[in-house]
């Protein structure tokens, strides 16, 4: 099984890691998760993060085949059309954003002029596709649980899982947003953690667990599957669920929420300027 080469980069204001995933016979890559940086207080965006990657790529000489979005992020803002401008590639996401655009387009009254088709994306994922990487073939499970969009990428020997499961120390993603769901996260893990269990596994987020001095984004299906304190050891659906949902029931929204949700189910894009030139970002009062 090919062996992609896989370059991290770790936001630690949103715990987020963007990688760089690179054909090892060519000079192909793919983008995963990418961050725009915005600052709530000021509602400034900024693309120090950005602006590495693109360093990176420039420097090793790298041509950008696509710009892969695992779910619609509710804690950080995509940069993936920034970088599509810069970079080229296709936008990529998992078909369900349909069923996300139409849960928050109502939430945040977007009105008729915001698509809910999936047409800011460039394709469209479903369970079973393949893309191309160079000579790397992708292979697409749709992981749903977290979000109903939630994608894993399979590229030669590694797993982009976004957050349907973190490092083994912390546990699993949260499934108490609008169409999240514990019992299909249970589900999905299970296709993961199907996978060989030398596959290596990169997720979307690290939160340091307690006792850890070092943030970590690289494990294995071996390691998930003996160690991870939410679904590790052969735990059964009926206790993961049951403690997916208490936990859930004691978390606080992530601080990005708002923002990150109008911009990401735009495929990174922000939403149409005013008639005054300026854009703005929608805050709805008791609304989540």
């Amino acid at each position: 099984m090919l062996k992609p080469d896989v370059k991290a980069f770790f936001d630690e204001a949103t715990f987020t890691v963007t990688y760089v995933v690179k054909d090892p016979a060519s000079h192909a890559c793919a983008i995963v998760d990418s961050v725009l940086d915005f600052d709530y207080a000021s509602g400034r965006t900024d693309t120090t993060s950005a602006d590495a990657v693109i360093a990176h790529v420039r420097a090793e000489g790298l041509e950008v085949s696509w710009l892969l979005e695992t779910h619609v992020h509710a804690d950080h803002l995509s940069a993936a059309p920034y970088l599509q401008d810069r970079l080229g590639g296709k936008i990529g996401i998992g078909d369900r954003i349909t069923v996300v655009q139409d849960t928050f387009g109502k939430i945040f009254n977007e009105g008729t002029e915001f698509q809910r088709d999936g047409s800011q994306f460039d394709r469209l994922f479903v369970e079973g596709d393949s893309f191309q990487i160079g000579g790397l073939t992708g292979h697409v499970l749709h992981t749903p649980g977290h979000t109903p969009a939630c994608l894993t990428y399979v590229i030669g020997d590694a797993g982009f899982v976004g957050d349907t499961l973190f490092m083994p120390d912390f546990g699993t993603a949260r499934c108490d947003f609008p169409g999240g769901s514990a019992e299909a996260l249970f589900a999905s893990i299970q296709k993961i953690l199907a996978l060989p269990e030398a596959t290596r596994i990169f997720v979307a987020h690290d939160y340091k667990a307690p006792g850890r001095d070092e943030y970590a984004w690289e494990t294995s299906v071996a390691e998930e599957k003996a160690r991870n304190i939410h679904i590790g050891g052969g735990k059964s659906a009926a206790e993961f669920v049951a403690m997916r949902q208490a936990r859930d029931a004691t978390l606080a929204m992530p601080r990005l929420i708002i923002p990150s949700l109008q911009v990401n189910m735009r495929a990174g894009q922000m939403p149409p300027a005013e008639d005054n030139g300026m854009t703005y970002l929608k805050v709805p009062v008791n609304g989540l």
